[in-house]
């Protein structure tokens, strides 16, 4: 994986390439955490997980011994409303939810993000998604976890674990959002 430095004080920690093994590799694992693909449903959260559950679910429905729609793998899950920082952050516009047509009751339901930082996403998502109904086990998977946990939340599948100082910023572009595929991370100002 290629750490490149940018001009701007930003370096490349991950590129185009390195995202699609990370992300073969993190479907292999679901898949064998699942013990096949029975069940399985993935919801991203917007804005970048969403794309992300949806690679996920092509690769997922790729391996699979019968032919399967990766759409009937995946959906979306808003957690705007279910955010404990309203008041103090910028407005954020909500998003859809969008189950899969099995819905999630008795399902293994895999929640897809770009970046595990502090947990305060991942304990939003787990609220909201009380409201839907109620899978038989929730786990997570994400691109970039980065440290830093105010809550007690870990991931259970990470495409890379990257060490940061609070004052860095992670970011993630992918090609569905900002027309391309890369994580960077940016220094203090």
């Amino acid at each position: 994986m290629n750490e490149n430095s940018a001009s701007d004080g930003a370096r490349t920690v991950l590129t185009g390439d390195d995202i699609e093994r990370v992300l073969t590799r993190v479907a292999f694992e679901i898949i064998e955490a699942n013990k096949g693909i029975e069940d399985l449903v993935l919801l991203g959260i917007p804005r970048r997980g969403f794309p992300l559950a949806q690679r996920l679910a092509a690769r997922i429905a790729a391996s699979a011994d019968t032919p399967i729609d990766p759409a009937s793998l995946v959906g979306q899950l808003d957690i705007t409303l279910y955010r404990d920082d309203l008041r103090h952050s910028t407005t954020r516009t909500p998003e859809p939810t969008k189950l899969p047509a099995g819905g999630i009751d008795g399902k293994v339901v895999v929640l897809v993000d770009d970046v595990l930082y502090s947990g305060r996403t991942i304990r939003a998502a787990l609220d909201a998604l009380s409201d839907w109904g109620r899978p038989r086990i929730v786990r997570l998977a994400v691109l970039v976890d980065r440290g830093h946990r105010e809550l007690p939340i870990r991931a259970d599948h990470v495409g890379k674990n990257l060490p940061t100082a609070k004052s860095e910023k992670v970011r993630v572009h992918l090609e569905e959002i900002d027309g391309t595929n890369e994580v960077m991370i940016e220094a203090a100002e």
